[in-house]
C-alpha cells in the first residue's frame, strides 16, 4: 500500500492546522528536565525533533505551576527559563518539518510536599486511593503515597484558571502550535469532573453542569490565548487511574464532549486503555460510546491506547476516529511513521530507561535504516 492510499497518511485538517498525516505522538512523561528549575533541554529538543514525522507531536505533561507538579524531573511551563527551554524544542521540531502542541498539566491531589513544600490542592479534601508521587527525598528518589489534599477555595479555583491561561501564553511565546489540556488520568481537571473527587457545594461542585465548570473556564481561558481551533483536550472516560471514579462516566463524558463541541476546540483526545498490550479482540471502550461521542462532538477525535498499525487503520476507516496517537512505540522507534507506512518491524523499548537519566533510552534509539547498518 502506498502512502497515497493509506488512510494513516492522508492529510488532515486539525482545527486551524493542516497536518501531513493522521498519526500523533502521545504525551509521555520521561522525567529528564534539567535541575534546578525543571527546564526542557537540548536533549529534549533532539528527542522531539527525531519524532517529527508524526502529523502532530504532543509534549509530555508540563506543569502550569510549582504546586501542579506530581513527579520529580518533569518540565514546567510557568517560568521564563522553562519557556526558553521549550522554545529550543519547538524550533528543533519546526526545523524538522513537525508540528507540536504543549500538554498543560496540573496534577492536583496526585502530589506531595517534598516536590514543592506545600500541601497538594484539589477540588475537595479527598485522598487519591492508591496514588503515588515520584519524589526526591534525602538524596534518594522513589514513589511515595500522596497525602490528603487541601480543598481549593472558590477564589483559588479562579486563580488556577489564570495559571492555565499564563501557561498558554508561555506556550505561545515558546513557539508551540497549540496546547492540549490534560483532563485525564485522575489529575486536577478530571478531579473536578468526577463525583468521587469533587464533593464541593459551590458553583464548581454538585451537579454535572457545575462539575464541568472548571474545565469550561480553563478551556475558554487558553482558547483566549491560542484560539479554540488550536486547543485540544485529553480525557480518559473509562480509566480509573490515581484513585479516580465516577457514578456515571458514560453520561459525564458525553456531557464533556457536548461542552467542548460548543466551545469549538480542535480535538478531543481519548485515552482508552492503560496497558500497551490488549487481549486479542478486546475493546476497552463500552459498546455504543464511540458512536455517541461522534454524535456529541463534531471536531477531530483522536484515540490512543495500545494501537498498532492494523487497529489504527481500522478505526480510521470506521469513521469513529480521525487521528490515532501512539505512545510507547514512539519511545523506541523515532521513525515510527516510516515503519508503519512500510509495514516494518518495531524495536521494543527498554522499560528501565523510561523515566530519568540521559540520552540512553531517550535519543539513542536508531531509525531502522541505521539499525540495519
Amino acid at each position: 500500500m502506498s502512502r497515497t492510499d493509506d488512510i494513516l497518511f492522508r492529510p488532515h485538517r486539525l482545527g486551524a492546522l493542516d497536518l501531513k498525516n493522521r498519526i500523533a505522538m502521545a504525551p509521555m512523561t520521561r522525567s529528564r528536565a534539567a535541575q534546578p528549575g525543571n527546564v526542557a533541554t537540548e536533549l529534549t529538543a533532539t528527542y522531539y525533533a527525531q519524532r517529527s514525522g508524526a502529523g502532530l507531536l504532543i509534549s509530555e505533561g508540563t506543569q502550569v505551576s510549582p504546586v501542579g507538579q506530581g513527579y520529580a524531573f518533569t518540565p514546567g511551563i510557568h517560568s521564563a527559563e522553562q519557556t526558553a527551554g521549550w522554545r529550543r524544542v519547538t524550533e528543533a521540531v519546526h526545523a524538522s518539518g513537525g508540528r507540536i502542541f504543549a500538554q498543560l498539566w496540573h496534577v492536583g491531589r496526585v502530589s506531595h510536599p517534598l516536590l514543592h513544600g506545600q500541601q497538594p490542592v484539589a477540588p475537595s479534601a479527598v485522598a487519591a486511593a492508591g496514588a503515588k508521587a515520584f519524589v526526591v527525598d534525602g538524596g534518594g528518589i522513589g514513589m511515595v503515597d500522596t497525602p490528603t489534599p487541601r480543598a481549593l477555595t472558590t477564589d483559588e479555583v479562579r486563580g488556577v484558571v489564570e495559571e492555565f491561561a499564563q501557561a498558554a501564553r508561555n506556550a505561545r511565546d515558546a513557539g508551540f502550535d497549540g496546547v492540549e489540556l490534560h483532563a485525564a488520568n485522575g489529575y486536577l481537571i478530571e478531579q473536578f469532573l468526577r463525583s468521587e473527587s469533587n464533593r464541593r457545594d459551590d458553583a464548581y461542585g454538585g451537579s454535572v453542569d457545575n462539575r464541568l465548570r472548571f474545565l469550561a473556564e480553563v478551556t475558554e481561558a487558553v482558547a483566549g490565548v491560542f484560539g479554540a481551533d488550536k486547543v485540544g483536550v485529553r480525557i480518559s472516560p473509562f480509566l480509573e487511574l490515581n484513585g479516580i471514579h465516577d457514578d456515571d462516566p458514560h453520561g459525564l463524558f458525553l456531557a464533556v464532549a457536548r461542552l467542548l463541541d460548543g466551545l469549538g476546540v480542535a480535538y478531543i483526545h481519548t485515552s482508552e486503555s492503560s496497558p500497551m498490550e490488549l487481549p486479542p479482540g478486546h475493546d476497552p471502550v463500552p459498546a455504543g460510546f464511540r458512536t455517541a461521542l461522534r454524535e456529541a462532538y463534531r471536531g477531530t477525535i483522536m484515540v490512543a491506547g495500545g494501537y498498532d498499525g492494523a487497529r489504527a487503520r481500522a478505526i480510521l476507516e470506521s469513521g469513529l476516529a480521525d487521528m490515532v496517537a501512539f505512545g510507547r512505540p514512539y519511545i523506541s522507534n523515532p521513525d515510527l511513521d516510516a515503519r508503519l507506512a512500510a509495514g516494518l518491524p518495531l524495536t521494543e523499548p527498554d522499560r528501565a530507561t523510561f523515566y530519568g537519566g540521559g540520552a540512553q533510552g531517550y535519543t539513542d534509539y536508531p531509525p531502522l535504516t541505521q539499525a540495519a547498518e
